[in-house]
């Protein structure tokens, strides 16, 4: 059965649980515009869990924006992702309070937003197969009828063994025309495609392009473009050509470099067409750079 099909057939009764009773909090670890997520114990397996509350007034307003379409919830969709680059999802339900919850794996590591604000030497040993692995998760997502929406830095961790996890699915939609149509402008900012912005119709390749920026700011710590906190500002830049990658970093490869440009043209069909491919472009650079690794 398709992954649509198994999300869109006829739900059970949700039992509700009061995830404070159900699970042991110890101290928050995340808070995003739309979640809290806690670490926790799980009593009954004895494992660290994370724990993700999502507030049920923003998500009201967010699915207000999907002009009425069945859009699957976040939980109805992590439970069915199995990836090595994607967060575990064990279950999710309704809490007592009425609000969405996940129990996920708990993942020791850091975000990768601030590996990508120390550009550090963890990262620049690492970026290229950060990059790799990143772009497996998306090809996967991609390959099963998904649009994520919402690539970022924010929502991908890095754990403590170099293994690249996307965390987060709250904007992520199926790849059918009804969410394909021109018209919601969601998403973070600096990361959306010129497409999405301008209210086009729009395909995987918004994750391209969302993919592609996050790259640009893995290998340099920098946006192809001045940073904007808002969806007017990022409209004054998104007809000017981005940054040149090789003026800020020009001790980088010229395969890496012209990859991750390719994947931030202004019109979707001038970029890569699949993940696939980008990936390929990747991999061949870092095995010519690294052939011991």
């Amino acid at each position: 059965m398709s992954f649509l099909k198994r999300l869109f057939k006829k739900q059970e009764k949700v039992h509700k649980v009061n995830v404070q009773k159900a699970y042991q909090l110890h101290n928050r670890v995340g808070q995003g515009s739309m979640s809290k997520v806690w670490k926790a114990t799980d009593p009954a397996s004895q494992s660290l869990v994370a724990v993700k509350v999502l507030d049920k007034a923003k998500l009201v307003r967010l699915n207000q924006r999907f002009q009425g379409l069945a859009r699957p919830t976040e939980g109805q969709i992590a439970v069915l992702l199995n990836h090595p680059n994607i967060v575990k999802t064990h279950l999710h339900g309704i809490t007592t309070d009425d609000e969405e919850y996940l129990v996920m794996e708990f993942i020791e590591g850091v975000s990768l937003s601030y590996l990508v604000e120390v550009q550090n030497e963890r990262m620049r040993e690492n970026c290229i197969w950060y990059a790799i692995q990143l772009g497996e998760a998306m090809n996967y997502l991609h390959s099963n009828e998904w649009i994520h929406r919402d690539l970022c830095p924010r929502n991908i961790m890095v754990t403590n063994d170099e293994l690249v996890k996307v965390i987060d699915f709250g904007l992520m939609v199926p790849n059918t025309p009804d969410f394909r149509k021109p018209g919601n402008r969601t998403g973070t900012a600096n990361y959306m495609a010129p497409e999405l912005i301008t209210r086009q119709p729009t395909d995987e390749r918004i994750d391209i392009y969302s993919y592609s920026v996050t790259c640009f700011e893995m290998f340099t710590g920098e946006l192809p473009w001045p940073a904007a906190d808002s969806l007017e500002a990022v409209l004054q830049h998104v007809n000017q050509p981005p940054k040149d990658i090789l003026k800020l970093r020009p001790d980088l490869d010229e395969q890496i470099a012209n990859t991750i440009m390719q994947g931030l043209e202004r019109n979707p069909d001038d970029r890569w067409r699949t993940m696939r491919r980008m990936i390929n472009e990747f991999r061949a650079a870092g095995e010519r750079l690294y052939p011991d690794v």
